[in-house]
């Protein structure tokens, strides 16, 4: 069974003007995503800014609410869980946000912050087991107990990323959800976080969605990876298949943007002309037209669905020759886990 089971997510934002009067428009920020988890598995969410990958990220820890579509955890609707319900499921999901400085309250203390979430939960019987168990999480991050006593301000952007993760752990979750929780990280930091990920996930089981916008990264953690454009998946796969054979045209202009290993490998870059298209007002037909050097009459007024034309990769695009039938949903639908070759 899959742990987490997204069913055609969508949330939308309606904009108004003012408080009285009715929306001119809908922003869908994400516009009908599938996808699924198995226990201890990391798959990958990759786009430019402003597709979409935040606020499926907050959809699925219900920070923001869903406006259509189920998400399913161990097999139970959690969709519209709300006041006691709500809070004892968020002890199974936790997010690691992108910013670790605006995440942290300036105002406490590393070791209130993360005590905090076991005091929410009921996890320390007294002060002295909160103080064992909030100093144990900042080992197990790569930190000192002596950081209990420090501010945020005091903290370089690499411990106050650990200290982040740390207060996720702290109420033993099965799933985090990781925002792009290196973009704001030197590289030299990024690779110590991507490490320390990894050494959680093998002695925690952690199951996680990996959200960002760098390939080499996703590529590097993740087993899958899932392409997000204009909210929407426009490509699924193994992660090595993704990278290594991309079908989408979005997906092969992300990736050689890519630095290379070899210094003196060609590289053929491709520059997407213009901008992604407004959520607000997307183009009709296959979102991506617009930008697409190869686009067709057919893109510009059928919009593409997820087929599966090699096993377990699925590309949404006309131009991918020799679609297979489309899958049903459930344990096989695109970026499935557990059973399925997704």
């Amino acid at each position: 069974m899959a742990l987490l089971e997204v069913q055609n997510l969508h949330v939308h934002f309606p904009i108004r003007r003012g408080l009285l009067t009715r929306a001119p428009g809908t922003v869908k920020a994400v516009d009908g995503v599938s996808f699924s988890l198995a226990p201890g598995e990391t798959v990958g969410l990759v786009g430019e800014s402003g597709c979409g990958k935040t606020t499926v990220a907050r959809a699925l820890v219900r920070l923001v609410p869903v406006t259509k579509g189920r998400i399913f955890y161990a097999g139970r609707d959690v969709t519209a869980l709300n006041g006691a319900a709500l809070r004892a499921w968020r002890r199974q999901v936790q997010m690691v946000f992108q910013d670790p400085y605006s995440s942290l309250d300036p105002r406490m203390t590393v070791g209130q912050a993360i005590g905090e979430a076991l005091d929410i939960h009921g996890l320390a019987a007294n002060r002295t087991e909160r103080r064992e168990r909030v100093e144990k999480l900042l080992l197990d991050v790569g930190l000192e107990g002596s950081h209990a006593d420090r501010y945020p301000h005091e903290l370089s952007g690499g411990q106050r990323q650990r200290v982040g993760i740390a207060r996720a752990l702290a109420v033993e979750p099965k799933l985090l959800v990781c925002d792009e929780p290196v973009s704001a990280l030197d590289v030299s930091i990024q690779a110590q976080i991507v490490n320390l990920l990894q050494d959680l996930q093998r002695e925690h089981g952690l199951t996680y969605l990996f959200i960002a916008h760098d390939l080499a990264v996703v590529e590097h953690l993740s087993r899958r990876i899932l392409v997000m454009y204009l909210g929407r998946i426009v490509e699924a796969g193994e992660a090595r298949e993704v990278c290594r054979a991309p079908r989408h045209p979005y997906t092969q202009a992300l990736l050689s943007a890519v630095p290379g290993v070899d210094p003196d490998q060609k590289r053929t870059r491709l520059i997407l002309p213009g901008d992604p298209p407004s959520p607000l007002n997307p183009p009709p037909g296959c979102p991506f037209h617009p930008r697409c050097p190869l686009a067709e009459a057919r893109c510009r007024v059928e919009r593409p669905v997820l087929y599966e034309h090699t096993p377990g990769h699925f590309t949404a695009c006309h131009l991918v020759d020799a679609p297979r039938p489309p899958r049903p949903f459930g344990s096989t639908a695109p970026g499935a886990a557990a059973t399925s070759p997704a």
